[in-house]
Protein backbone atom coordinates (compact mmCIF):
# COMPACT_ATOMS: atom_id res chain seq x y z
CA UNK A 1 0.00 0.00 0.00
CA UNK A 2 2.50 2.36 1.24
CA UNK A 3 4.58 4.00 -1.55
CA UNK A 4 8.22 6.05 -1.53
CA UNK A 5 8.84 6.18 2.82
CA UNK A 6 8.65 9.97 3.73
CA UNK A 7 9.66 10.69 7.65
CA UNK A 8 8.20 13.05 9.93
CA UNK A 9 8.77 14.50 13.53
CA UNK A 10 5.85 13.61 15.77
CA UNK A 11 5.51 16.52 18.33
CA UNK A 12 3.37 14.23 20.42
CA UNK A 13 2.25 17.79 23.36
CA UNK A 14 1.42 17.19 26.70
CA UNK A 15 -2.11 15.33 26.40
CA UNK A 16 -1.39 12.27 24.34
CA UNK A 17 1.53 11.01 26.29
CA UNK A 18 -0.19 11.60 29.28
CA UNK A 19 -4.10 11.10 28.74
CA UNK A 20 -4.59 9.81 25.36
CA UNK A 21 -1.91 7.07 23.92
CA UNK A 22 -4.40 5.86 21.57
CA UNK A 23 -3.70 8.76 19.49
CA UNK A 24 -0.35 8.65 19.18
CA UNK A 25 -1.02 4.72 18.61
CA UNK A 26 -3.27 5.29 15.97
CA UNK A 27 -1.26 7.99 14.00
CA UNK A 28 1.48 5.94 14.24
CA UNK A 29 -0.03 3.06 12.75
CA UNK A 30 -2.13 4.76 10.00
CA UNK A 31 0.78 6.94 8.59
CA UNK A 32 2.51 3.23 8.57
CA UNK A 33 0.41 1.81 6.51
CA UNK A 34 0.90 4.47 3.77
CA UNK A 35 4.61 4.67 3.78
CA UNK A 36 4.87 7.59 6.69
CA UNK A 37 7.57 6.93 9.61
CA UNK A 38 7.28 8.78 12.99
CA UNK A 39 10.71 9.95 14.74
CA UNK A 40 10.54 10.50 18.07
CA UNK A 41 11.55 14.27 19.12
CA UNK A 42 13.84 13.52 21.94
CA UNK A 43 14.01 16.22 24.66
CA UNK A 44 10.23 18.04 23.14
CA UNK A 45 8.61 20.31 25.75
CA UNK A 46 5.27 21.70 25.87
CA UNK A 47 4.59 23.60 22.64
CA UNK A 48 3.96 25.82 25.35
CA UNK A 49 -0.14 26.36 24.73
CA UNK A 50 -0.53 29.77 22.63
CA UNK A 51 -3.69 30.81 24.61
CA UNK A 52 -2.17 31.07 27.73
CA UNK A 53 1.37 31.77 27.78
CA UNK A 54 1.55 33.21 23.97
CA UNK A 55 -1.60 35.92 25.15
CA UNK A 56 0.61 36.68 28.74
CA UNK A 57 4.30 36.88 27.09
CA UNK A 58 5.72 36.48 23.75
CA UNK A 59 9.18 36.32 24.99
CA UNK A 60 8.55 33.05 27.37
CA UNK A 61 5.74 31.32 24.14
CA UNK A 62 7.84 31.95 21.58
CA UNK A 63 11.59 30.87 22.64
CA UNK A 64 10.22 27.65 24.05
CA UNK A 65 8.38 27.29 20.96
CA UNK A 66 10.73 28.10 18.66
CA UNK A 67 13.01 25.73 21.30
CA UNK A 68 10.71 22.51 19.84
CA UNK A 69 11.15 23.66 16.10
CA UNK A 70 15.06 23.70 16.29
CA UNK A 71 14.82 19.90 17.56
CA UNK A 72 13.11 18.84 14.71
CA UNK A 73 15.59 20.95 12.39
CA UNK A 74 18.47 19.29 13.87
CA UNK A 75 16.71 16.01 12.91
CA UNK A 76 16.61 17.07 9.63
CA UNK A 77 12.75 16.37 9.36
CA UNK A 78 9.47 18.44 9.33
CA UNK A 79 7.08 18.07 12.39
CA UNK A 80 3.41 16.49 12.48
CA UNK A 81 1.11 17.18 15.45
CA UNK A 82 -2.38 15.76 16.41
CA UNK A 83 -3.29 18.28 19.11
CA UNK A 84 -4.82 21.81 17.30
CA UNK A 85 -3.11 23.49 20.49
CA UNK A 86 0.52 22.38 19.68
CA UNK A 87 -0.32 22.96 15.86
CA UNK A 88 -1.63 26.85 16.77
CA UNK A 89 1.28 27.35 18.83
CA UNK A 90 4.20 25.75 16.56
CA UNK A 91 2.77 26.96 13.39
CA UNK A 92 2.23 30.15 14.71
CA UNK A 93 5.84 30.72 16.15
CA UNK A 94 6.93 29.50 12.82
CA UNK A 95 5.50 32.00 10.59
CA UNK A 96 6.35 34.64 13.40
CA UNK A 97 9.97 33.71 13.07
CA UNK A 98 10.14 33.32 9.27
CA UNK A 99 8.41 36.88 8.43
CA UNK A 100 10.25 39.11 11.35
CA UNK A 101 13.58 38.93 11.18
CA UNK A 102 14.29 41.03 14.14
CA UNK A 103 11.85 39.04 16.34
CA UNK A 104 14.03 35.83 14.94
CA UNK A 105 17.70 37.33 16.14
CA UNK A 106 16.08 37.90 19.60
CA UNK A 107 14.64 35.00 20.31
CA UNK A 108 17.52 33.08 18.98
CA UNK A 109 19.68 34.85 21.16
CA UNK A 110 17.64 33.41 23.92
CA UNK A 111 17.71 29.97 22.70
CA UNK A 112 21.90 30.43 22.61
CA UNK A 113 21.44 30.31 26.29
CA UNK A 114 20.45 26.63 25.75
CA UNK A 115 22.59 25.68 22.70
CA UNK A 116 19.61 25.35 20.40
CA UNK A 117 19.19 27.89 16.92
CA UNK A 118 15.86 28.36 15.60
CA UNK A 119 17.04 28.36 11.26
CA UNK A 120 13.25 28.22 9.59
CA UNK A 121 14.13 24.86 7.73
CA UNK A 122 11.24 22.54 9.46
CA UNK A 123 7.56 22.96 8.37
CA UNK A 124 5.19 22.08 11.10
CA UNK A 125 1.77 20.07 9.42
CA UNK A 126 -1.17 18.74 10.68
CA UNK A 127 -2.05 14.76 10.74
CA UNK A 128 -5.02 15.44 9.07
CA UNK A 129 -3.70 17.92 6.61
CA UNK A 130 -1.28 14.78 6.02
CA UNK A 131 -3.97 12.31 5.69
CA UNK A 132 -5.84 14.47 3.52
CA UNK A 133 -2.90 16.57 0.57
CA UNK A 134 0.10 14.21 1.30
CA UNK A 135 -1.63 10.63 1.32
CA UNK A 136 -4.74 12.07 -0.49
CA UNK A 137 -8.14 10.77 -0.58
CA UNK A 138 -7.61 8.15 -3.47
CA UNK A 139 -5.27 6.35 -1.67
CA UNK A 140 -7.21 6.38 1.81
CA UNK A 141 -9.87 5.67 -0.46
CA UNK A 142 -7.30 2.23 -1.72
CA UNK A 143 -6.73 1.19 2.31
CA UNK A 144 -10.32 1.19 3.75
CA UNK A 145 -11.11 -2.35 4.27
CA UNK A 146 -13.77 -1.41 6.80
CA UNK A 147 -16.34 1.29 5.63
CA UNK A 148 -18.07 2.53 7.58
CA UNK A 149 -21.52 2.51 5.19
CA UNK A 150 -24.35 4.12 7.45
CA UNK A 151 -22.20 5.61 10.37
CA UNK A 152 -23.36 9.14 10.69
CA UNK A 153 -20.25 10.98 12.40
CA UNK A 154 -20.50 14.31 13.56
CA UNK A 155 -17.60 16.51 12.71
CA UNK A 156 -16.26 19.23 15.34
CA UNK A 157 -12.71 20.67 14.10
CA UNK A 158 -11.46 23.24 16.79
CA UNK A 159 -10.75 26.50 17.21
CA UNK A 160 -6.44 26.38 16.51
CA UNK A 161 -6.66 24.37 13.81
CA UNK A 162 -8.94 27.04 11.67
CA UNK A 163 -7.88 30.54 13.15
CA UNK A 164 -6.22 32.47 11.94
CA UNK A 165 -7.04 31.43 8.47
CA UNK A 166 -4.39 33.24 6.56
CA UNK A 167 -1.67 31.71 8.71
CA UNK A 168 -3.41 27.88 8.32
CA UNK A 169 -4.10 28.25 4.63
CA UNK A 170 -6.85 25.48 4.67
CA UNK A 171 -9.42 28.13 2.84
CA UNK A 172 -11.94 29.64 5.12
CA UNK A 173 -12.59 29.21 8.84
CA UNK A 174 -16.47 29.35 8.00
CA UNK A 175 -16.13 26.89 5.56
CA UNK A 176 -14.01 23.72 6.30
CA UNK A 177 -13.89 20.81 4.36
CA UNK A 178 -10.89 18.64 5.13
CA UNK A 179 -12.65 16.40 7.73
CA UNK A 180 -15.43 15.95 5.58
CA UNK A 181 -13.65 14.46 2.67
CA UNK A 182 -11.78 12.11 4.67
CA UNK A 183 -15.08 10.93 6.52
CA UNK A 184 -16.58 10.38 3.07
CA UNK A 185 -13.57 8.38 2.03
CA UNK A 186 -14.07 5.97 4.54
CA UNK A 187 -17.62 5.42 3.61
CA UNK A 188 -18.98 7.18 6.59
CA UNK A 189 -21.34 10.45 6.78
CA UNK A 190 -20.85 13.88 7.87
CA UNK A 191 -23.88 15.14 9.49
CA UNK A 192 -24.44 18.98 10.20
CA UNK A 193 -25.41 20.41 13.31
CA UNK A 194 -26.23 23.64 15.29
CA UNK A 195 -23.15 25.26 16.24
CA UNK A 196 -20.57 23.08 14.46
CA UNK A 197 -17.57 25.36 14.20
CA UNK A 198 -18.20 26.63 18.15
CA UNK A 199 -15.51 25.81 20.27
CA UNK A 200 -15.22 22.90 22.34
CA UNK A 201 -15.59 25.12 25.75
CA UNK A 202 -11.98 23.58 26.95
CA UNK A 203 -9.53 26.36 25.63
CA UNK A 204 -7.85 29.32 26.71
CA UNK A 205 -7.78 28.52 30.15
CA UNK A 206 -11.33 28.07 30.42
CA UNK A 207 -11.40 24.41 31.56
CA UNK A 208 -8.99 25.24 34.34
CA UNK A 209 -10.53 28.46 35.55
CA UNK A 210 -14.18 28.09 35.24
CA UNK A 211 -15.18 24.45 34.77
CA UNK A 212 -19.09 24.95 34.88
CA UNK A 213 -19.13 27.32 32.15
CA UNK A 214 -16.36 24.79 30.05
CA UNK A 215 -18.70 21.65 30.25
CA UNK A 216 -21.84 24.25 29.54
CA UNK A 217 -20.56 24.51 26.04
CA UNK A 218 -19.06 21.01 25.75
CA UNK A 219 -22.87 20.05 26.48
CA UNK A 220 -24.33 22.62 24.11
CA UNK A 221 -22.26 21.10 21.40
CA UNK A 222 -22.91 17.30 22.28
CA UNK A 223 -26.78 17.87 22.36
CA UNK A 224 -26.90 19.44 18.89
CA UNK A 225 -24.75 16.22 17.98
CA UNK A 226 -27.31 13.93 19.31
CA UNK A 227 -29.70 15.75 18.00
CA UNK A 228 -28.22 15.33 14.27
CA UNK A 229 -28.50 11.62 15.02
CA UNK A 230 -24.92 11.06 15.01
CA UNK A 231 -23.56 7.67 15.77
CA UNK A 232 -19.90 9.37 17.10
CA UNK A 233 -18.31 12.71 16.92
CA UNK A 234 -14.53 12.94 15.57
CA UNK A 235 -11.71 16.05 16.28
CA UNK A 236 -7.91 16.57 15.34
CA UNK A 237 -7.23 17.63 18.85
CA UNK A 238 -5.91 16.17 21.80
CA UNK A 239 -7.14 18.83 23.96
CA UNK A 240 -10.73 18.64 22.39
CA UNK A 241 -10.76 14.85 22.50
CA UNK A 242 -9.95 14.78 26.69
CA UNK A 243 -13.15 17.90 26.96
CA UNK A 244 -15.56 15.01 25.16
CA UNK A 245 -14.57 12.31 26.14
CA UNK A 246 -13.70 13.18 30.10
CA UNK A 247 -16.40 15.87 29.67
CA UNK A 248 -18.93 13.99 29.14
CA UNK A 249 -18.49 12.03 32.46
CA UNK A 250 -17.87 15.48 33.86
CA UNK A 251 -21.08 16.65 32.51
CA UNK A 252 -23.15 13.70 33.70
CA UNK A 253 -21.90 14.27 37.31
CA UNK A 254 -22.93 18.00 37.57
CA UNK A 255 -25.76 18.01 35.16
CA UNK A 256 -27.74 14.59 36.00
CA UNK A 257 -27.25 13.66 32.55
CA UNK A 258 -26.52 10.21 30.72
CA UNK A 259 -24.32 11.45 27.88
CA UNK A 260 -22.41 8.43 25.94
CA UNK A 261 -21.56 9.52 22.67
CA UNK A 262 -18.59 8.05 21.17
CA UNK A 263 -15.58 10.36 21.02
CA UNK A 264 -12.48 9.18 18.29
CA UNK A 265 -9.52 11.21 17.01
CA UNK A 266 -10.38 11.63 13.41
CA UNK A 267 -7.12 8.76 13.11
CA UNK A 268 -8.74 6.46 15.05
CA UNK A 269 -12.01 6.27 13.24
CA UNK A 270 -9.80 5.88 10.01
CA UNK A 271 -7.85 2.69 11.63
CA UNK A 272 -11.18 1.30 12.19
CA UNK A 273 -12.52 1.69 8.44
CA UNK A 274 -8.64 -0.16 8.14
CA UNK A 275 -9.29 -3.03 9.73
CA UNK A 276 -7.57 -2.21 13.08
CA UNK A 277 -9.41 -3.11 16.44
CA UNK A 278 -10.91 -1.28 19.11
CA UNK A 279 -7.91 -2.17 21.64
CA UNK A 280 -4.93 -1.56 18.92
CA UNK A 281 -6.23 2.08 18.56
CA UNK A 282 -6.06 2.85 22.26
CA UNK A 283 -10.47 3.34 22.19
CA UNK A 284 -10.68 0.76 25.41
CA UNK A 285 -9.23 2.88 27.63
CA UNK A 286 -11.27 5.89 27.40
CA UNK A 287 -14.30 7.57 28.84
CA UNK A 288 -16.70 6.47 26.02
CA UNK A 289 -17.09 3.27 24.42
CA UNK A 290 -17.93 2.26 20.86
CA UNK A 291 -21.36 0.85 19.58
CA UNK A 292 -21.29 -2.01 17.71
CA UNK A 293 -22.19 0.22 14.22
CA UNK A 294 -18.61 0.95 14.36
CA UNK A 295 -17.24 -2.75 15.41
CA UNK A 296 -18.23 -4.38 12.61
Amino acid sequence: MSEESKEYAYFLGCITPNRYPGIEVAAKKVFKEFGIDTKEMIGAACCPAPGVFGSFDIYTWLPVAARNLAIAEEMGLEIYVTCNGCYGSLQEADHLLKNKPKLKEKVNKILSKAGREYRGTSDVHHSIVLLHDLIGLDRLKEGVTNPLKGVNVAIHYGCHFLKPSEVRGHGSAETPYILEDIVKAIGAKSVDYKDKLMCCGAGGGVRTADTPTALEWTRQKLVSMIEADADCMINPCAFCHLQFDRGQYEINEAFGTSFSLPVLFVLQLVGLAMGFSVKELGLDQQTTTMPEKLLR
